[in-house]
């Protein structure tokens, strides 16, 4: 059913007016146009494809941040399930190098549980190392952790992918970015690049800054970090100049990379897509994962406090744990949030692949999922349901 009120464009299937309902209002109450898509499929069927703000179509392409992060390890978790790659073997098993400074023992899993220690680097690195994820590997190799390795828990921010992808890379001799294109992009047709190509930056739509009001500034610059404290590393802030998020998305040698922490460039359509493979049969082909990779990815790891950002959090492997934020999820489902506010994930208990992308920073959740996702998927998850009856 086509849908079209000047501000949400798109179309949803019957039983699905109320996600378009609540888009509408998602668009209608932001003070700075979000410039939003909202994607979702229920077992591997499209029923809602929605858009909105004056300079976003469906096809507009733009910088999904972490949201990358969960194509990167729906790519290990392909591994894991071909037996190439074992969560329980050492992370020095596989790349010698990353022994140093007593990092010998942290085992995969504790890597994709965000527990390596190793959130940045001294002195910060340039933007040609954060787009290149082999220049990254090399110097966080030799870096010391900033706790001790396997203790403790703390988000991998700009750096999860380059310290995965090199493990990935030393045992099959390629990248995250080409198994994920040859596996994943490829075959399924999906918008969403980890390396954009030359041939669609015209589609390419930067992302856009937030715009705070007075009151908001002075409550940022009071939050921010010092640069030489573990979440000032962690986010890149003890380099020269500072990493700036906005400017980083809109670089085009991050985009042509790809990197695998932070660079994907993609539309809310591929992000649904590939969630929807990863759990579903699409176009005739089995899902990606087996029920039980799912369950050990999306299991919970360890319960703590984050060493980077201060907040009791929990984390699957490599993605994001989802159920205790959205208790109208079941337990294993599994995704990734991404700066903006966008979100993307799969939920096999319902059957449901969501994808939101926003171009304009969130106040106050602008390095995660924007509130307003909460709202977005129970009436997603409340229609799936429905329609299920």
């Amino acid at each position: 059913m086509a849908r079209d009120n000047g501000q949400v464009q798109g179309t949803v299937a019957e039983g699905f007016e109320g996600v378009r309902e609540a888009f509408a209002a998602v668009l209608g109450g932001e003070r700075d146009a979000p410039e939003a898509q909202l994607v979702v499929h229920v077992n591997g069927r499209r029923v809602a494809d929605l858009w909105g703000g004056p300079g976003t179509t469906a096809d507009t392409l733009t910088g999904l941040y972490s949201i990358t992060k969960g194509a990167a390890h729906l790519v290990v978790a392909l591994l894991v399930q071909d037996g190439v790659l074992d969560l329980d073997r050492e992370v020095a098993a596989y790349w010698p190098e990353f022994a140093a400074e007593g990092k010998g023992r942290l085992t995969l899993r504790e890597l994709l549980a965000h527990r390596s220690g190793v959130v940045g680097v001294d002195g910060g690195f340039t933007t040609e190392e954060l787009a290149d994820d082999r220049l990254a590997a090399a110097r966080l190799a030799a870096q010391r952790p900033f706790w001790e390795p396997g203790t403790a828990y703390g988000y991998h921010a700009f750096v999860i992918g380059a310290l995965t992808g090199e493990v990935v890379r030393r045992v099959t001799g390629r990248s995250i970015q080409e198994i994920y294109e040859e596996r994943i992009r490829a075959p399924y047709g999906l918008d969403f690049h980890l390396g954009l190509p030359e041939a669609l930056e015209a589609r390419y739509a930067d992302v856009l800054p937030l715009l705070p009001t007075a009151e908001e500034s002075e409550r940022l610059a009071a939050g921010a970090p010092a640069p030489d404290s573990v979440k000032g590393i962690a986010f890149n802030q003890n380099a020269t100049p500072p990493t700036d998020l906005v400017a980083l998305a809109n670089t085009r040698a991050v985009r042509a990379l790809g990197p695998a922490s932070a660079g994907g460039v993609g539309t809310a359509r591929g992000v649904a897509g590939m969630y929807a493979a990863a759990i579903s049969e699409v176009d005739g082909r089995a899902p990606l994962l087996k029920p039980e990779t799912v369950t050990e990815f999306a299991r919970v790891q360890y319960r703590g406090t984050d060493q980077v950002t201060g907040n009791e959090d929990v984390f699957g492997l490599g993605f994001e744990e989802l159920s205790g934020r959205y208790p109208f999820l079941g337990p294993d489902a599994f995704g990734h949030s991404g700066a903006a506010g966008s979100l993307g994930f799969a939920d096999p208990d319902s059957g449901v692949a969501y994808a939101y992308t926003r171009r304009r920073f969130a106040f106050p959740s602008g390095f995660g999922a924007g509130l307003e996702n909460h709202r977005l998927a129970e009436a997603v998850v409340r229609a799936a349901a429905a329609a299920a009856r």
